[in-house]
């Protein structure tokens, strides 16, 4: 699975400078994240920020409860652990692979270090942060406010922007308590795509087939998030 990939296939990591590059790449590992892997729980302390290039990795709200919802997704185009450079530390959020794959991991201190020398890492990330929040604030006003066919319309859509190809390896489980609905409204949604000729779902992975159908059921917000994540960072290659 993780055969042939670089760092390079991390939009965030390919954008940086030569000189960067050359004090950060030595220091990545990289790290298999299988399905259902957590990254980190709530609260917890952050040691390790990590760079996705072929996975996709789901930032998630926990009630006390168990119930959960998802506040956004990271792929190839970001990093998980912003609260490492923004000061924080910590997070309230949990961080859990959606789809399986493989990442970067860089210690937390090199980013930091990296990060206070106020050169273009520092841009980037600040940039990405700000598109982060953009599709952290889109997410909850569609799990509000739209169907469970928009919502995983929506979710197929910014998933597919972030993987190198039309694959995702997951299930249905997951994306239930992701979307914070229940799992026979995700396999309604899905038989629903699935029968218009949308994607495929077989065996925990789901094969999107006509992007534009999808795009048609999705509501308005996919486009506001892409739009934001475009005009933010530049360094993104069109679909």
């Amino acid at each position: 699975m993780t055969h042939g990939l670089s760092p390079q296939d991390n939009h965030l990591l390919a954008a940086l400078p030569e000189v960067v590059k050359l004090r950060l790449f030595p220091l990545l590992k990289r790290v298999d994240l299988p399905l259902g892997k957590v990254l980190y729980e709530s609260g917890d302390a952050m040691t390790h920020v990590y760079f996705p290039i072929n996975s996709i990795v789901s930032l998630l709200y926990v009630m006390e409860n168990g119930a959960s919802a998802e506040i956004s997704v990271v792929g190839n185009e970001g990093l998980i652990g912003i609260a490492l450079f923004m000061g924080g530390e910590s997070t309230p959020s949990r961080a859990i692979v959606q789809s399986a794959g493989a990442a970067y991991q860089l210690p937390g201190q090199a980013l930091k270090d990296e990060f206070g020398r106020h050169g273009e890492l520092q841009h980037l990330l600040l940039r990405y942060t700000q598109a982060l929040i953009t599709q952290m604030a889109q997410t909850a006003v569609c799990n509000r406010h739209h169907s469970i066919d928009q919502q995983l319309s929506r979710w197929l859509l910014l998933s597919l922007d972030r993987l190198p190809g039309n694959q995702l390896v997951m299930t249905q489980e997951l994306i239930a308590n992701m979307l914070g609905v229940r799992r026979e409204g995700v396999t309604e949604a899905a038989g629903k795509l699935q029968r218009l000729g949308a994607i495929e779902y077989a065996r925990g992975k789901i094969t999107v087939l006509d992007r534009k159908i999808v795009e048609r059921i999705c509501c308005e917000c996919y486009a506001v998030v892409k739009r934001e994540t475009d005009r933010l960072l530049p360094y993104l290659p069109a679909p």
